[in-house]
């Protein structure tokens, strides 16, 4: 009721702002020059007009689409220097910085291509760049490749097979991304450069993002992310929103997704507007699916979920810069599997008391149901915030600001429902503070600082696996960019410092199954009470620096290179965990004594763009001190320890003991692509991605079972035929159809020391997928459709990057592959129904 009655909200207040908003343009509202931008967008080839083409300013928000006749308009831009990027899907972006001390006329002519090959990014760096131009690794995902993926499960999942990203998965629904083999607390995940924060530490719950409301991705492989802070030290992940919809639009969209294997069932509605700068917009999405399936395991129980979303935008922009206020509701209720079998049947079974002493097979009308199961886990993430760009004498001031309330809650006991097992309560205000500015002769500085406050409490529950704590950053910061004729130069520093509070806390185990925090007097000598977790006083601090630049030696070769250096501080779990997560089926240890993490990473790029073929060689080697990772704990008998939530050993416990340990660490590897185009309609793209991990030990040999590093990805290899007509046929449009095939090589590079890891066998994936836009006579989208086939060949296999596959009964039957399987063949469709709300004039 309560995120029934949050989402009315938004949408009455989102209703609200619409009526109310002004209808009369003031002009210019303060003494800055403006001027405007026009022209005309037409085919290359042909020369007949681009209605539809999108222009836009990515530095001020602004943008327009062109007309029928090609010729377009945006009005309201301050004097300085912009880059304007020019869009239309079956053809070649267009990009050109611009100086603006007054009204410009820009005609551009578009070439056919299905290639995105000057995208524009705006993460990481101060200014908006082309790609192709920024040293440090990056990558962008567009609406369009989005929309193509129409059967992944969540935002991450989307992304998951570019070169160089991969995903630690929990089923469908629970996606944590890797980059270039490093995950959890060293990615950022941010949303429209807002970092994002859920206690990133856990396995068992995915990004707290609606995958709906983006828009567009951008990965940063790699520390040279100076204005993120210390915990991207492996990359970041920026999902980013639709941009405001062009003066005087009114323009929306219904979608609905379908899966066949677990029955998704995903929709949405979106809606924006801008009336002579008063921009406003929401998305509201609802999604539900049931336990998915494969041939080996049937349905798998407790991997069905349902998430509510809800979002509302409102803001100004107009010639002293924008504003845009930002309100976000995420809400997934998750069931939380475990594996247990039936140990002759081998079908699922269930825990039904605190006991545990004896599980029923689960039903087929069960397994069959949309219905979340008792045990499950709610994950909500309330979230505010602004962004600000001011413009402030030969620059931009940009203000960002944030607040997020994570309640995550894991209901673990079957017949006290409503009782959480864990119970956490994480509130955090980010602060993002920059000034962009023109030095003169081409230098480009950017210097700010940005940080964070947390506060975590623990709720009432059962479980506690970390502490009470309070944090706080900050991290002062220059950047600096420099062109030379062809040489691009970036470069920058950046000192962090962070601090930690951890609050002591005892436990009362007097109610067996239903320990609770004691807040009483006397705790060290009050029976049955313990101590879960010392206070704990930590600060970190250490600087961080990147040095790069691209040289381009024609349209058709850009060479790339960047060295950059990265600090981490240990996570407060990675400190302090002493408790059972019952999501993850771990019960964490961590240690106080742990130093901050310093990496230096090389990265080299070559990149070359011919009429008919496109290559790249991108290669890294990423050298860690004080690297921290979990390893598996053994019990007397040296065997993998199982206990149970209280800590205590059990061979037939729930959880597994796992403990974080510290070592040097070289993570090293490279990512490849050659897309052959004889014809602009036809693409064979490949690639192939290397990521290998090291453990260094500390100085002496290391053991073969402990010389690679946990969660590393195989190589991968993606070949992918695709054929596409951006002009269609009749009244269809963007039409396309490939066929993909993945293969991804045996991991025999694993930690298998103390059970951690197991060997993982190699396996194939067949994929295809279609869709086109049906048009009116006026040349306007009606439907558009997306299908897509995954695992086509139905085949049985386990990811390495799956923590399924570890989740099964404590002992198996001999000759039976332990674990649970990934999703087999699902054939999703996608259908999105756009309108236009606009007022038609003349």
């Amino acid at each position: 009721m309560k995120l029934r009655l949050f989402t009315l909200a938004l949408f009455l207040f989102t209703c609200m702002t619409v009526f109310s908003a002004p209808t009369k343009d003031k002009g210019k509202d303060d003494g800055t020059i403006v001027v405007a931008l026009s022209g005309t967008i037409t085919d290359k080839a042909g020369g007949q007009a681009l209605g539809g083409a999108s222009i836009s300013i990515p530095d001020l928000k602004k943008g327009a689409i062109a007309d029928d006749k090609g010729k377009y308009i945006i009005k309201g831009i301050p004097k300085g220097i912009y880059l304007v990027e020019i869009s239309y899907i079956g053809y070649a972006t267009f990009t050109q910085r611009v100086s603006f001390s007054k009204s410009i006329t820009l005609d551009a002519q578009l070439k056919s291509s299905s290639m995105e090959e000057d995208a524009v990014i705006v993460t990481g760096v101060s200014r908006a760049t082309n790609i192709k131009l920024a040293p440090v690794p990056m990558v962008a995902v567009s609406k369009a490749e989005i929309n193509m993926n129409a059967a992944a499960g969540n935002v991450i999942a989307e992304i998951a097979n570019v070169p160089g990203v991969s995903a630690v998965t929990t089923g469908p629904n629970i996606s944590k991304p890797f980059i270039r083999g490093l995950g959890y607390n060293r990615v950022v995940t941010a949303e429209d450069g807002i970092r994002q924060e859920g206690q990133q530490w856990g396995d068992e719950h995915g990004i707290e993002v609606d995958q709906n409301a983006i828009d567009r991705v951008e990965v940063i492989k790699g520390p040279a992310s100076l204005t993120f802070g210390p915990d991207a030290i492996g990359g970041v992940v920026n999902l980013i929103t639709a941009s405001p919809v062009p003066e005087g639009k009114i323009l929306g969209s219904l979608s609905g997704v379908y899966g066949t294997n677990n029955g998704l069932v995903n929709s949405s509605f979106k809606l924006q507007g801008n009336n002579k700068g008063f921009v406003w917009g929401t998305v509201l999405s609802d999604k539900e699916a049931k336990n998915y399936q494969n041939q080996k395991d049937g349905r798998v129980y407790a991997t069905n979920y349902k998430e509510r979303d809800a979002r509302v935008m409102v803001g100004l922009n107009k010639s002293w810069g924008y504003s845009y206020l930002n309100a976000s509701l995420f809400d997934d209720q998750q069931a939380i599997p475990d594996g247990s079998r039936d140990s002759i049947t081998r079908k699922f079974t269930k825990q039904i008391t605190d006991e545990d002493e004896t599980r029923p097979i689960v039903s087929e009308s069960e397994l069959n149901s949309y219905k979340i199961p008792a045990l499950h886990q709610h994950v909500q993430l309330y979230t505010i915030y602004d962004k600000s760009s001011i413009h402030l004498g030969s620059g931009n001031l940009l203000i960002n600001l944030s607040y997020q309330y994570s309640h995550r809650r894991e209901f673990t006991h079957p017949t006290k429902t409503s009782i959480p097992g864990l119970n956490l309560q994480l509130s955090t205000y980010t602060y993002d503070v920059k000034y962009n500015f023109d030095l003169g002769k081409g230098y480009e500085p950017s210097v700010g600082i940005n940080g964070m406050y947390q506060n975590n409490v623990l709720g009432y529950g059962t479980d506690f696996p970390i502490p009470a704590y309070h944090q706080f950053d900050f991290g002062p910061f220059l950047v600096i960019k420099k062109q030379f004729g062809k040489l691009d130069l970036s470069g920058g520093v950046r000192l962090d410092t962070r601090s930690f509070t951890g609050d002591a806390a005892y436990v009362d185990d007097s109610t067996e199954f239903y320990p609770k925090l004691y807040t009483g007097p006397n705790p060290t000598t009050t029976p049955n009470v313990t101590r879960q977790f010392a206070a704990l006083k930590k600060s970190f601090s250490g600087p961080s620096g990147s040095l790069g630049g691209s040289y381009k030696f024609s349209d058709a070769v850009i060479l790339k290179a960047n060295v950059a250096t990265g600090f981490r501080s240990p996570s407060i779990a990675e400190l302090s965990a002493n408790g059972a997560d019952p999501g993850s089926q771990i019960y964490h240890v961590g240690n106080s004594d742990f130093k901050p993490e310093y990496s230096v990473q090389g990265d080299l790029g070559a990149f070359l763009t011919l009429p008919n073929l496109s290559a790249s060689v991108e290669l890294f080697d990423n050298n860690i001190e004080h690297y921290i990772f979990q390893q598996q704990m053994l019990d007397a008998n040296g065997n993998p320890e199982r206990v149970n939530a209280d800590g205590t050993s059990n061979p037939n416990g729930n959880y597994s003991k796992f403990t974080y340990v510290q070592r040097r660490a070289r993570i090293d590897g490279g990512e490849f692509n050659i897309d052959i185009h004889p014809f602009h309609w036809l693409h064979f793209e490949n690639s192939l991605t290397l990521t290998y991990g090291t453990n260094l030990g500390n100085g002496g040999a290391v053991a073969d079972s402990l010389k690679y590093l946990p969660f590393i990805p195989p190589v991968h290899t993606h070949s992918e035929l695709r054929v596409s007509f951006a002009k269609g046929i009749d009244k269809l449009r963007n039409v396309y159809a490939f066929v993909g095939f993945d293969h991804f090589n045996a991991q025999d590079r694993f930690f298998s020391a103390y059970g951690t890891e197991t060997y993982t066998a190699g396996y194939n994936l067949l994929s295809a997928g279609l869709g086109a836009n049906l048009i009116n006579a006026k040349g306007k989208d009606i439907i558009e459709l997306y299908i897509e086939g995954t695992n086509l060949a139905n085949a049985n296999y386990q990811s390495n990057m799956s923590r399924l596959k570890y989740f099964d009964n404590p002992t198996v039957p001999t000759g039976v592959q332990p674990g649970i399987f990934n999703m087999g063949r699902n054939i999703s469709f996608k259908v999105v129904v756009p309108f236009d709300f606009s007022s038609h004039k003349g």
